[in-house]
């Protein structure tokens, strides 16, 4: 397959498959809790720690993919994935749900990763902005996709066979892989050893919370809000399926955030006042009845931000230091995402109600304002500097 459209058909499919595997604790929290005897905290670590690899794999990421290749790479990432997924599928104790859990981390970071530059690769000078909205919207798709279905695979199978269809998506992954071809004159590419100045490197730290922060506040809704609808007395199928409606209009919503940054040359501003109204739905979502209407709106606006702050790594990299400096954006985003649905599972076990972590993701979202204008300020100190 040579066509690059094509090729973007491939990728988004294929990252679909982290989305969908992601998913598959929070769509059966309550079917977890009564198997094993655990609480939200346990559930808020078992969500958690899928990222946990990645604060140890995101910097040396890119380094794996060239010394084995793009396809060896994606392929061993989904396999991984894939005995994650039967590991927690055919174990009895909690101790291997978290081991199963982990290994699937490890795939789904190098996963991400690789995805991410090969997609780079052939779109770098086409429709570049374009083709990353739509490849970024691939887990959004994922997630809506999981909502509908594994909460009704769980409750009639249970929640082994929730983990089975992760593995079987996985298995299709690796197939639709091989179909996968460079884009034609590929060459070994910079080696990324180009070290980062000072400035650089704490713009990367800091667009990487904010990206962290952003991340674990809409998480918060797909994560514990089919806890919260099942604490209503929702049934669990109905709960994912409300939910997965704010996925399913992400999908629209973050290319469109894109969009609106690049056609109205105001990204921060699309991205704060998006950032403020999905913080307050957030808070208005776990005290009000009207739940259907504030997740429509949470799912129009909360993609805004996306395509802003995804940018905001590329305004301080040159081509050199590209792959260690996108090592370093991820290796601090997957840290939040490690950290955030953990001590959201604690504060919702404190309250009692899993109204907690929305509210700790509201939080999350207000935090990435003053993020916004200290990165600002370090990208006008860093451009002073290079002209002076």
């Amino acid at each position: 397959m040579r066509n690059r459209w094509g090729i973007l058909a491939v990728l988004f499919a294929v990252r679909f498959t982290i989305a969908f595997q992601l998913q598959s604790v929070a769509a059966v929290a309550p079917l977890l809790q009564q198997r094993f005897g655990v609480g939200l905290a346990d559930i808020g670590i078992l969500i958690g720690i899928y990222f946990t690899p990645g604060v140890v794999l995101a910097l040396p990421g890119g380094a794996i993919g060239r010394t084995f290749g793009d396809k060896p790479t994606t392929i061993a990432a989904l396999l991984l994935m894939m005995a994650g997924s039967l590991v927690m599928a055919t174990a009895d104790v909690w101790g291997w749900q978290i081991a199963g859990r982990l290994v699937s981390g490890v795939g789904g970071v190098l996963l991400t990763v690789q995805l991410a530059k090969m997609a780079t690769d052939w779109f770098t000078g086409k429709e570049i902005a374009t083709a990353m909205a739509m490849f970024i919207s691939s887990w959004p798709a994922g997630v809506a996709i999981s909502l509908l279905v594994q909460p009704a695979i769980g409750t009639a199978y249970g929640a082994s066979a929730v983990f089975l269809s992760a593995g079987a998506l996985t298995s299709i992954g690796i197939i639709l892989i091989t179909l996968y071809q460079p884009p034609p004159g590929t060459m070994a590419g910079v080696t990324g050893t180009e070290r980062l100045d000072p400035l650089t490197l704490l713009a990367l730290i800091v667009a990487g919370v904010i990206w962290g922060l952003s991340n674990v506040g809409f998480a918060m809704i797909f994560s514990f809000g089919p806890s919260l609808l099942a604490e209503r007395g929702w049934s669990i199928a109905a709960a994912g399926s409300a939910i997965s409606v704010v996925m399913w209009l992400s999908v629209i919503s973050v290319p469109s955030g894109g969009f609106l940054a690049d056609r109205f040359k105001r990204p921060f501003m699309l991205a704060i006042v998006a950032s403020i109204a999905v913080a307050t739905l957030l808070v208005w979502l776990s005290r009000s009845e009207a739940v259907i209407t504030v997740l429509v709106l949470i799912g129009l606006i909360g993609g805004f931000p996306a395509g802003p702050i995804m940018s905001l790594a590329a305004r301080v990299l040159a081509p050199e230091t590209r792959a260690i400096g996108m090592g370093v954006f991820y290796t601090v985003f997957y840290g939040a995402m490690t950290l955030g649905p953990a001590i959201a599972g604690r504060l919702a076990k404190s309250a009692g109600t899993a109204a907690a972590a929305l509210d700790l993701g509201a939080l999350a979202m207000l935090a990435c304002l003053p993020l916004m204008w200290l990165f600002e300020r370090i990208v006008s100190v860093r451009h002073r500097r290079a002209q002076s």
